[in-house]
């Protein structure tokens, strides 16, 4: 399928089958993050693989009862690293800088996910501290994203988008 193709058809699904999804698969949706630009190719950000039902659970408990993150064969947790962008790029990177590399690699990882025919879904409605504990975060990582990820039991139609001439404006000089 085509790029445009892709993004196209790439929805959030929120059901997924009782069907594992392969670590090679995973690693090769990793290795798509990989490739995300990056505020000084610094890739200040850190992905963890969440497999487990328990640990699932915490983090379905930690974005608000969203409990189809505990039902996703896989969860990828995002998080902005700012200390790594900070010793570049001082206050800013450790504000912004390291958590437009975090969200731009889970982007990736949603478009990748959707080539090799899985769902997935974006959480950034959750709380931050029991995210982190619950994933035993070192100190100063901040989670950003969670992409729950496995192979669709729905085909959601997509919502209806903003007119594309909303979305810009042309600057002539």
């Amino acid at each position: 399928m085509g790029f445009f193709e892709l993004i196209e058809t790439r929805h959030s699904v929120r059901a997924f089958r009782d069907k594992a999804v392969d670590w090679q698969t995973i690693r090769r949706i990793i290795a798509a993050a990989d490739l995300a630009p990056s505020a000084g190719d610094l890739q200040a950000f850190h992905v963890v693989v969440v497999e487990r039902g328990q640990t699932k659970a915490a983090l379905a408990a930690a974005a608000l009862g969203q409990d189809f993150i505990a039902a996703a064969p896989v969860a990828l947790v995002f998080f902005a690293d700012p200390a790594r962008s900070q010793a570049k790029y001082a206050q800013r990177g450790a504000s912004l800088f390291c958590i437009q590399d975090a969200t731009i690699a889970a982007a990736y990882t949603q478009l990748a996910a959707a080539e090799l025919g899985l769902a997935s879904c974006w959480v950034g409605a959750f709380r931050e501290q029991p995210v982190a504990e619950a994933l035993a975060a070192p100190s100063g990582l901040r989670p950003v994203a969670i992409i729950a990820l496995g192979y669709p039991a729905e085909a959601p139609h997509r919502p209806p988008r903003r007119p594309l001439e909303s979305l810009y404006r042309r600057e002539s000089f």
